[in-house]
């Protein structure tokens, strides 16, 4: 929910696919999934019933096409620091927005 809105929001669709694999997606078994988020909310998932290459535990993922939409309509909510943001230019990749430590979070507060 803090991630990314848009899915949740207004069912914006954001292909998924996962990172490093050995072999092409297209010879990998496949199944239906949710790819939710770390938020324990109805409304926290990035993608109902889509077909995905099967992953385990401690695989990566992502979403692409997520762009400045994205960027802006994510949040603190529950204390949640906001994902860091990667630039990625064909084979590039640089980190443009470091992720927001609890620090960073707190340093704005008046208590």
């Amino acid at each position: 929910m803090n991630d990314l809105l848009r899915p949740s929001l207004y069912g914006a669709y954001h292909e998924i696919v996962p990172l490093g694999l050995a072999t092409s997606r297209k010879s990998r078994e496949t199944e239906i999934v949710d790819v939710v988020g770390p938020i324990c909310e109805t409304g926290d998932f990035f993608a109902r019933d889509r077909r995905l290459p099967v992953v385990s535990e401690g695989d990566l993922l992502a979403i692409l096409d997520v762009g400045a939409y994205g960027s802006v309509l994510g949040s603190n909510y529950n204390t949640r620091g906001r994902a860091a943001e990667l630039l990625v230019d064909g084979a590039d990749a640089r980190v443009i927005r470091k992720t927001r430590e609890l620090a960073d979070q707190l340093r704005l507060e008046k208590l």
